[in-house]
């Protein structure tokens, strides 16, 4: 694993732990749709199916990592979250929400962990 491989499963473990100390349930992660994409982080909040996208970046970067998920990404997220929930047998009563988590790491000291509802 190259080192933007491993700063992106960092990331991920910090968000997977954000989730929980929020009361979410982590379902899957890393989780493919042929040719559609990947979801980061699936979970469940309570009724609610969350889709998560995690932005890690090291401080001093040319962006902020919530800054990361573009129209584009928005919309690529939301087909995603579609794939997943006919696998899985439809929308729950809560129906699906996109979360961002953006993992700032600095130079020194702890991470920064930001969590964002319903971005997209």
């Amino acid at each position: 694993m190259n080192a933007t491989g491993a700063l992106g499963r960092y990331g991920e473990e910090l968000a997977v732990r954000r989730l929980g100390e929020a009361g979410m349930a982590t379902l899957a992660r890393n989780w493919r749709c042929g040719r559609a994409g990947e979801i980061d982080i699936v979970a469940r909040d309570g009724d609610t199916v969350v889709v998560c996208e995690v932005k890690t970046r090291r401080e001093g970067g040319f962006e902020h990592p919530m800054a990361g998920v573009t129209p584009a990404k928005a919309e690529r997220l939301r087909r995603l979250a579609q794939c997943w929930l006919e696998r899985h047998g439809g929308s729950p009563p809560g129906g699906v929400r996109i979360d961002l988590v953006g993992v700032l790491v600095p130079r020194r000291g702890a991470p920064v962990v930001e969590h964002v509802r319903g971005v997209a």
